[in-house]
């Protein structure tokens, strides 16, 4: 008895002196907790609650309640958040009191070549654009051709991109958020932004002559500049063998579309 005597209280003091340890260091914690927290701004939640709620990681911070702390801070644009609806953005410049010069835009495929762009080798195995790029550039004798290998469709994370039969991207503009992922995982570079309100859009990237263009691509733009000739507007100017439209003189017409002998000018449909 005297020995299981001794064992417990061996076993019950330091139990007590752990468990009061425990106590004093929980309210030590709890004070400094409080007395050494960083105060949040309350701005930050009134704007991660007009945000999108995406968490895409395309305006380049991570997730939205980063981009609302950056907003705050002064460190980010409005603009940046392309998933963002433009009358959350406009209640966000309120919250902030900044202006909203941020302009409501759609990405499309600047190529249309897909399976008519000539292959330079055939490939068969597992990858993606990213991948395929780095044998030789990709498989397409076009340096700025789609791969139609998907990058840009694993990426969307609201299956609103997928290649289709012509072997190319494409984008539904009903699913699509603007959020910008595949734009940024393009190795081609060749997903873009356009003005929400363009009628019309090139469907190619090729900076070749016409010659050149057309012994790759039967779809390629030929640099003939028929386009900025019939414009009435004067709103597309030849640069570098491609036209490049001026949305801000653009009156959506379809005049360039209709002439273009090999239709890499496209209109948006409705």
């Amino acid at each position: 008895m005297l020995i299981a005597a001794i064992q417990f209280k061996a076993i019950l003091w330091p139990t007590v002196i752990l468990v009061a340890l425990s106590f004093v260091f929980a309210i030590l914690l709890a004070y400094l907790g409080k007395k050494l927290a960083v105060k949040r701004d309350e701005k930050i939640d009134m704007v991660l609650e007009k945000l999108a709620g995406a968490n895409c990681g395309a305006c380049g911070y991570p997730g939205c309640d980063g981009f609302a702390k950056a907003l705050v801070e002064g460190k980010a644009k409005i603009g940046e958040c392309n998933a963002t609806p433009m009358a959350n953005k406009n209640e966000i410049a309120k919250i902030l009191g900044v202006d909203n010069n941020s302009v409501p835009t759609i990405v499309v495929c600047a190529c249309r070549g897909g399976n008519d762009a000539k292959d330079k080798y055939y490939y068969q195995g597992y990858g993606d654009c990213r991948s395929m790029e780095m044998l030789s550039g990709g498989r397409k004798m076009c340096a700025w051709g789609c791969m139609g290998m998907g990058s840009c469709t694993k990426e969307c994370h609201d299956n609103a991109i997928q290649i289709n039969d012509g072997g190319y991207s494409e984008i539904d503009r009903k699913k699509c958020i603007g959020c910008g992922r595949c734009v940024a995982v393009c190795p081609k570079k060749i997903l873009k932004r356009i003005p929400a309100t363009a009628k019309v859009y090139v469907a190619c990237s090729n900076h070749q002559r016409g010659k050149d263009v057309k012994a790759v691509c039967k779809k390629g733009c030929l640099g003939c500049g028929l386009c900025a000739k019939i414009c009435p507007s004067g709103a597309i100017e030849m640069v570098d063998n491609l036209p490049v439209i001026d949305y801000s003189k653009c009156t959506g017409c379809g005049l360039c579309a209709g002439k273009c002998p090999v239709k890499c000018i496209v209109k948006i449909d409705e």
